[in-house]
């Protein structure tokens, strides 16, 4: 049987076109059906659900920028602020799309058609971020832009808020801090306390067109003005510690050291001012200084660079680091009378030449050492070698310490300068402090493991505890540490942690937070240990052998009888060549320690002739004008100003 009889021919079956016609048209049927149901499910089912979407997609959300908090001092003086004003932005996408928008903007602002571009280049700004042009618009330019919109595309006028500067943006740059182009806290207070002060934003919903152009206003929803800062600082202070800091710096560097024979670079320094009883922040200097007018809200490319290059964005209070010098024997001294390794009233012949016992290594490898400021006093005793600065005194006890590590190990005098706040870091509530050292065998062999040129010795001898003993060798501590060490002695041994805020405040008056005193740790200091330390350093600055007699004499215009200062002045040595770190900490009245001021000039020579006639001017501020307690009432006066000129609601 082939294919033929398998297959039925053309011509053997009936046509059927009536079935074709039928399969097309209920195919067709169907599809037409679904369509419908299609459409009456998009019409009627899901009407409400379409115009949502289509006003959804007419409606636009836009960010009404919080009002910042203010910054006050103690006794509500504004030092931080805000002033309303349109900002004039461009978009750097729109203007590289439409180069002609640069020209434009020139002709109407004034602006160079170099400056735009340098700004538009600027690196401070993210890539899809509009950068500023003009903060405080003109009228005229506002109207113009508003009323030629497609003549510069891309360019926008936002309702800003800017940070002003009531008492001038010199007064305290480094401690306050300033605000970047994102409107956030980039440094100092403003950094800090970030989270208080930036308030809420606000959101407007606007109802804009085909062609994007805003038709309506929805909905508003009212920004909320951030809390305000109120500071234990005092404004009056602060501007005096300022300039005896930069006079200071200026007096050393046109005074020859008689020693070197050059003039002091003096390059940076810083002066600050402690309660001594709470460690609140009274002033805080740092130089040099910058002006926040020009930083915010605009940081020009050039001045960045000026400022980046001599060190004034530092806040050397916090963050840099001296070698303390004489300074430090405040820490071997209580160590000393601690453990009685020697006692207070021995005396010793200071000959001005400290030569190790049984040193082996020669006169040039750490067995001789020389009094930096005297050729020797003669017999002393603490207190003498305190008010005369004695390196051998102190030579001496470093070289008691080491030999007696058996006893008291090989860190008992760093042990006591870590109670009292050296090598620790201080808490101050500012961001970026720094911490420093105190010269040890652990430190040593750390500091050479990270950095074998700049530190080759990784060993440990007898003169490396002599040198540590006087504060010199790899020890290095920042002025804050310091004159919190001062502090923590003045007051009896309590060591707290300074306190720039004092307090943050709604506009309504009510007390967001309230910052009491906090205590780090103690130092036993009772008086078989206090009081002969105490004796020489009043010694320091009332005794006519005073390291700090000349200065104080010469520059205090109070009666030093009557309010009595003590302190120490510190000649620290740097690397060969450099002149030494000049200090100067003192604190006062002495009867009962309210005040620590202290003052440290880098490579700014003696102590006595560069940081201590800063800490006598700044005293002179003080005894005439004692320091007032917190007015919060004020403060409410003023953060009540805020709110009614912004006309925002508060959280």
């Amino acid at each position: 049987m082939g294919l033929r009889d398998l297959v039925a021919s053309p011509s053997d079956v009936a046509a059927r076109p009536e079935v074709r016609w039928r399969t097309v048209g209920l195919t067709f049927s169907a599809l037409l059906v679904l369509v419908v149901i299609r459409l009456f499910f998009l019409q009627v089912v899901e009407h409400a659900t379409a115009v949502a979407a289509v006003n959804e997609n007419s409606l636009r959300v836009a960010t009404i920028p919080a009002t910042r908090g203010e910054i006050v001092d103690r006794t509500g003086v504004v030092l931080v602020g805000n002033v309303q004003s349109t900002q004039l932005q461009i978009s750097r996408e729109q203007a590289a799309l439409n180069p002609s928008v640069v020209g434009a903007l020139s002709t109407l602002t004034g602006l160079s058609v170099h400056e735009i571009n340098v700004r538009l280049k600027n690196v401070q700004y993210l890539p899809y971020q509009p950068v500023p042009l003009l903060t405080n618009t003109p009228p005229s330019v506002i109207q113009f832009v508003t009323l030629h919109p497609s003549e510069f595309p891309g360019v926008s006028l936002v309702k800003v808020s800017t940070r002003v500067y009531p008492h001038g943006g010199s007064i305290a740059p480094h401690l306050l801090g300033y605000v970047s182009n994102a409107a956030t806290g980039e440094n100092g207070v403003e950094n800090f306390y970030e989270s208080f002060l930036r308030g809420h934003n606000g959101s407007e919903t606007l109802r804009v067109n085909s062609i994007g152009d805003v038709i309506g206003v929805s909905k508003v929803t009212a920004p909320q003005v951030g809390d305000s800062v109120v500071l234990n600082l005092d404004t009056g202070l602060q501007r005096a510690v300022n300039t005896a800091l930069a006079n200071g710096v200026s007096r050393v560097r046109h005074n020859v050291d008689p020693k070197s024979g050059k003039y002091p670079p003096a390059p940076n320094g810083a002066a600050i001012v402690l309660n001594a009883k709470t460690g609140a922040v009274l002033a805080m200097s740092s130089y040099p200084g910058y002006d926040l007018n020009k930083v915010s809200p605009f940081l020009s490319t050039s001045y960045f660079n000026y400022l980046e290059s001599n060190g004034a964005f530092n806040n050397y209070a916090i963050q840099g680091l001296y070698t303390p010098g004489s300074t430090f024997k405040l820490v071997t001294a209580t160590a000393q009378l601690q453990t009685q390794i020697f006692p207070a009233d021995r005396y010793l012949n200071d000959s001005g030449t400290f030569v190790v016992p049984g040193c082996l290594h020669g006169a040039n490898h750490g067995c001789v050492f020389h009094d930096d400021e005297t050729t020797g006093t003669g017999q002393i005793n603490l207190p003498l070698a305190i008010t005369r600065s004695s390196d051998y005194y102190f030579y001496n006890l470093g070289y008691l310490f080491w030999q007696s590590r058996g006893r008291y190990g090989e860190t008992a005098i760093q042990d006591v300068g870590n109670e009292y706040g050296l090598g620790e870091y201080t808490q101050v509530d500012l961001p970026y402090e720094n911490v420093g050292r105190i010269d040890s065998p652990v430190v040593r062999q750390k500091l050479h493991a990270a950095a074998p040129k700049a530190f080759p010795n990784d060993s440990w001898y007898t003169g490396d505890n002599v040198e540590m003993a006087f504060g010199q060798g790899a020890t290095a501590v920042t002025p804050l540490e310091l004159a919190q060490t001062y502090a923590t002695f003045a007051n009896g041994g309590t060591r707290y942690a300074p306190q720039v805020a004092a307090a943050v405040v709604s506009a309504t008056g009510r007390v967001v937070e309230n910052y009491a005193p906090r205590v780090l740790g103690h130092v036993y200091l009772p008086p078989s240990v206090r009081l002969p330390i105490m004796q020489g350093l009043v010694g320091v600055v009332n005794d006519t052998t005073g390291t700090a007699y000349e200065p104080f004499h010469h520059y205090a215009n109070f009666n030093l009888s009557s309010y009595v200062i003590a302190g120490k002045t510190g000649t620290a040595s740097n690397q060969p060549g450099q002149e030494p770190n000049s200090w100067f900490v003192g604190f006062g009245p002495v009867a009962s320690p309210q005040y620590v001021v202290l003052c440290v000039i880098g490579q700014g020579g003696y102590g006595a002739d560069g940081a201590a006639p800063v800490v006598a001017q700044i005293f002179n501020y003080l005894v005439a004008h004692p320091i007032s307690p917190i007015n919060l009432a004020q403060v409410h006066a003023t953060t009540q100003a805020l709110v009614t000129s912004s006309g925002t609601s508060r959280h």
